[in-house]
């Protein structure tokens, strides 16, 4: 598994979480909207298992509903615990985003000092 697949394993549930949060999306979309954000390498079959975990962890529920065109879709929205693990996950992410990126760009400290 590459670095960058290891590190988006990490992140991806808030991702999901996120983009749920923001619209209701059935599993091809959410797919589409994760790549249309700059995550290329998030396929159907990536999101698919993370939908059936965060359902199955009561953080998204499923409904299915008709489709203008073809079968009926499963769309997910967030529960409340969804919604508050969604707080948590950015919280966390602020608070380690910012000290990583200074540590990988120039070393977290001041070379003069």
């Amino acid at each position: 598994m590459s670095i960058r697949s290891q590190l988006l394993k990490g992140i991806l549930d808030g991702c999901v979480l996120s983009v749920i949060a923001v619209k209701s999306v059935y599993g091809y979309e959410l797919s589409a909207k994760l790549q249309e954000a700059g995550l290329m390498d998030v396929s159907e079959g990536t999101i698919y298992p993370v939908l059936l975990r965060l359902q199955k962890n009561g953080l998204i529920r499923g409904e299915m509903q008709p489709s203008p065109a073809g079968p009926n879709r499963k769309y997910y929205y967030l529960t409340d615990a969804g919604i508050e693990a969604l707080a948590l996950i950015k919280e966390e992410w602020d608070q380690i985003a910012g000290p990583v990126s200074n540590l990988l760009k120039k070393g977290g400290f001041n070379h003069g000092s």
